[in-house]
């Protein structure tokens, strides 16, 4: 792309939003674009944020980085550098070790994950495949490791990054300089740039 479809709007003016935004100064650091973009229907920004809130909020065993790496998975399999960049990032700031940032696609069989977090990881990846590749012998080993609210927050991190991904990539919203920093340090081995995410 040329350029992003919409461009990000101010935030300046509005106070709520500004609110909403520190939310996103605790996860990333910065604000992203795609919340900036979203704003220019308010409601769809406040909506989402709430969403996000709702979904990244720990009831059960699944932790912050867990979930953050899920998010990744997910946008692995999307193919949205964007949602990428911004998961590592938001996974490194809630405690994930860099071993496990590092190699993360080779979560199958690299030593730093545990089997409840393969099963986690399978149905992400398996989730977020178009055709959806869930299957009974994912969902068994899922089940074999988590309970029912773990898989609906699970579920939960799929589907706000399934969302995410396709605002993001059809966009083309234009990826910020602490994102890129972040895929650059961690993706390397998985061929990571921005794409069509920096003009």
């Amino acid at each position: 792309m040329k350029r992003p479809l919409v461009y990000p709007k101010s935030s300046e003016d509005d106070k709520e939003l500004k609110q909403l935004i520190k939310f996103y100064n605790e996860t990333l650091g910065f604000c992203p674009n795609s919340i900036k973009t979203m704003h220019i229907r308010p409601r769809i920004a406040y909506a989402f944020i709430e969403m996000n809130k709702a979904v990244m909020e720990n009831k059960g065993r699944v932790t912050s980085s867990l979930k953050r790496m899920i998010g990744y998975i997910s946008s692995y399999a999307a193919g949205c550098r964007y949602c990428q960049a911004h998961t590592i990032r938001a996974a490194e700031r809630y405690g994930a070790e860099k071993d496990r940032l590092e190699n993360i696609v080779d979560y199958k069989t690299h030593t730093s994950f545990s089997e409840p977090e393969r099963a986690a990881l399978d149905f992400a990846l398996a989730s977020s495949t178009i055709p959806n590749g869930v299957n009974d012998e994912i969902t068994e080993n899922l089940r074999k490791y988590w309970d029912e609210g773990e898989i609906v927050e699970i579920m939960g991190v799929i589907a706000l990054f399934g969302f995410l991904n396709r605002w993001n990539d059809s966009v083309g919203t234009e990826i910020e300089s602490g994102a890129i920093e972040s895929g650059e340090r961690y993706l390397k081995k998985t061929g990571w740039t921005p794409g069509k995410h920096r003009y």
